[in-house]
């Protein structure tokens, strides 16, 4: 395929339909953007042909315009020497010279057309590259993200939040049934105390008594 069928297609090829009918989006980018920089080096490569090669015409329409001045002059001294074979010898170079010149300026000027058409070619597929890239970053935002949100989905599976939820209301639960266990052996304990002191109270209560009757006994 020619550099500049290659690069038509390339300029007029929508990248956003290409990569969404692409089965791998973020491959075919870089394949695009690949080609991209591949055409561009190539058609940089020959834009810089093709500037030599047209200096190098500029220098032969310089020494071709010298040539026609040149034997101008010599006719127009053949003249004035009443020499007019030499007059028409010198006018024929010159004549050949400006055929030269003319021939040259054709090819410069195409020549220009052609460096002006492939300036604004590589300004196109420049464009066209910098889209590409944009595109590019997007895609890979967007992976970045789908992974992020992967590595969520998976953990969600792995360690189900509902089940997570359930496992620390049975957790605290468990910590509620030991709490009420302490209470209820607190409350135990209190009462057992306060039995203790209830019999203490009622045998000092007795002992009281008893003296009470031994003393009358003896009073009386």
């Amino acid at each position: 395929m020619g550099l500049f069928t290659r690069f038509t297609d390339i300029v007029n090829a929508n990248i956003n339909s290409m990569l969404d009918k692409a089965e791998q989006p973020e491959k075919m980018i870089r394949l695009i953007i690949q080609e991209m920089e591949e055409t561009l080096v190539e058609v940089r490569a020959t834009a810089a042909k093709n500037i030599a090669e047209q200096k190098t015409l500029a220098r032969k329409v310089s020494a071709s315009q010298a040539s026609v001045t040149h034997w101008h002059g010599k006719a127009e001294l053949a003249l004035a020497k009443d020499r007019d074979d030499l007059a028409k010898a010198a006018l024929a170079q010159k004549h050949k010279y400006i055929a030269e010149l003319e021939q040259l300026e054709e090819e410069n000027k195409h020549l220009s057309e052609f460096l002006t058409a492939v300036q604004d070619d590589a300004q196109k597929l420049q464009s066209k590259l910098n889209e590409a890239k944009r595109r590019q970053e997007a895609l890979l935002l967007r992976q970045e993200s789908a992974e992020v949100r992967l590595k969520v989905r998976e953990k969600a599976a792995i360690y189900n939040i509902d089940e997570a939820i359930g496992k620390f209301e049975r957790y605290q639960q468990k910590i509620d049934r030991i709490e009420a266990q302490v209470e209820a052996f607190d409350m135990t304990e209190n009462k057992d105390l306060s039995a203790q002191i209830a019999d203490l109270e009622q045998d000092e209560n007795i002992e009281q008594e008893l003296a009470e009757m031994k003393k009358q006994v003896a009073n009386g």
